[in-house]
């Protein structure tokens, strides 16, 4: 039964959320068994350009370290604040959540070049939670039953916390530097006076991953939108007569 409910739990999961929390832990995972290194996971610039080491674009942002409590801590932050995004502010907008995966990664990406940071997953859970925040700013929140606060506060308590931890202040920085970018390219600058939309997201990631619009012909079945559809008039009107088909001679005569 609990198995079943895990399942279903987990194939509920909207696909960006489950596709990438499910990278992550297997990633770790096969750290975990020796599958692979981190050694062959870490951003290095050097290894990526002069050895053709593309993967490690990629599973720069997969691996949190190993299982314990900063590996826990970062993936519950992951998947709530992914999949609330997923499913609120980029409901139904697949394509568009992709686009700000793929935005998210090229700027830190970019940004790692010149700092020193081997791993990115961190920094691309703070962007998400700073963009969630940002589009929810009246939401109250509470951290461990001890503050009280508005969402927009949200990713500097992390912050905070993070370098309680022992963290390097500017992976979450980096996270909330770049979060802050996609947030105002995609919703201040474009409400702005002459301003305009600056990412657009590319055809093919709406063929990809956005359902295709129903034609403009598409007559629906009555069953798919039952509401809609008039059982008792459609009822009525059969079994009405028709005006003057069936009427009495005398009435026919008078007029």
């Amino acid at each position: 039964m609990a198995y079943q409910n895990l399942r279903n739990e987990y194939l509920n999961m909207p696909p960006v959320t489950r596709a990438y929390t499910t990278a992550c832990i297997v990633t770790t995972l096969a750290v975990q068994l020796e599958i692979v290194s981190p050694f062959q996971l870490y951003f290095n610039p050097i290894l990526i350009i002069k050895q053709g080491q593309v993967w490690r674009l990629l599973t720069t942002f997969l691996f949190f370290g190993t299982f314990g409590f900063n590996f826990f801590f970062n993936m519950i932050f992951t998947y709530r604040y992914c999949r609330m995004l997923e499913e609120g502010s980029f409901r139904n907008r697949t394509a568009d959540f992709v686009l700000m995966f793929i935005f998210g990664a090229v700027c830190m990406i970019a940004f790692a070049f010149f700092v020193n940071l081997i791993f990115l997953g961190q920094a691309f859970t703070i962007m998400l939670v700073y963009v969630w925040s940002r589009r929810n700013p009246f939401v109250r929140m509470n951290f461990f039953g001890l503050l009280n606060f508005q969402a927009p506060y949200l990713p500097w308590i992390l912050l905070a916390f993070s370098v309680l931890l022992g963290n390097a202040v500017y992976v979450d920085l980096m996270g909330i530097a770049v979060g802050h970018i996609y947030y105002f390219l995609e919703d201040v600058f474009p409400n702005q006076r002459g301003g305009f939309k600056l990412l657009k997201t590319p055809s093919i990631l709406k063929t990809l991953f956005d359902p295709a619009p129903d034609e403009a012909d598409y007559q629906r079945l009555p069953e798919e939108h039952p509401g809609g559809f008039e059982w008792g008039n459609q009822n009525r009107d059969e079994n009405q007569p028709d005006d003057g088909a069936d009427q009495p001679p005398g009435n026919a005569n008078q007029q």
